[in-house]
C-alpha cells in the first residue's frame, strides 16, 4: 500500500477516534474507503442481497449472515471494494463481535490469514479506541488478539479470493470447516 494511502487511512481513523459523534465519523470513514476503491479500480457492484439471505434456510451460512446483520441492527455493505462488502461475513464465520474488541479481533484474524497493511492500520486505530474507553479496556486482552491472529494464520481463509456468494446455501459449520475457522 502506498505511504500516502496508509497516511490517509490513519488520518481518517484519527477523525473517528476523536469524534464526539462516532456514527457520523464511521460513515465518513466508509465513504473515504469507497472513494479510494473507485480511484484504485476496486469498486464492485453490490454482492450482498439481504432479502435473498433472509430467505435461505435456518442454519445456512447466508441465513446466519442475515441474522447477524439483523441482530446487530446493521445494513449490508453494498458499495466499494469486494473486501469491504464481505466484511460482515468474516464476523459470521469467526463469531467475533461488532464492538471495538470484536472488530480488532477480525483485523487480527485477517492479518494472520493474509498480511495487508490496512489490517494493521485499522487494528491500531481500534486499539486506540479501546484504550480510551473503560468498558472496552476492562474486557480487552492481548491474548484475544493473539488467538485471533493465530486462528487466521492457521486458517485456509484468503480475504482476497473467498466467494461467499457460492457458499450461502451451505450450513455455517460446513463453511467454517472449509476455511478451518471453527475453533475459537
Amino acid at each position: 500500500m502506498p505511504t500516502c494511502l496508509a497516511n490517509l487511512i490513519l488520518i481518517i481513523m484519527q477523525l473517528f477516534i476523536d469524534s464526539p459523534h462516532p456514527t457520523s465519523r464511521v460513515q465518513q470513514f466508509l465513504d473515504a474507503i469507497d472513494k479510494i476503491s473507485v480511484v484504485r479500480g476496486k469498486s464492485v457492484p453490490p454482492i450482498v442481497n439481504i432479502e435473498k439471505l433472509r430467505s435461505l434456510p435456518p442454519g445456512s451460512f447466508g441465513k446466519a449472515w442475515a441474522d447477524f446483520l439483523d441482530t446487530n441492527n446493521l445494513q449490508p455493505f453494498t458499495t466499494g471494494a469486494r473486501r469491504k462488502q464481505l466484511h460482515d461475513g468474516v464476523h459470521v464465520i469467526t463469531g467475533y463481535g461488532t464492538d471495538p474488541i470484536g472488530e480488532a479481533e477480525v483485523q487480527a484474524f485477517l492479518l494472520g490469514a493474509k498480511f495487508h497493511f490496512m489490517h494493521v492500520a485499522l487494528g491500531l486505530g481500534l486499539l486506540r479506541i479501546i484504550s480510551k474507553h473503560h468498558q472496552y479496556r476492562q474486557n480487552f486482552s492481548w491474548n484475544r488478539l493473539y488467538c485471533a491472529y493465530q486462528r487466521g494464520l492457521h486458517s485456509h481463509f484468503n480475504p482476497d479470493t473467498w466467494q461467499p456468494e457460492h457458499l450461502w446455501h451451505l450450513p455455517l459449520a460446513e463453511v467454517q470447516c472449509i476455511f478451518l475457522v471453527n475453533s475459537q
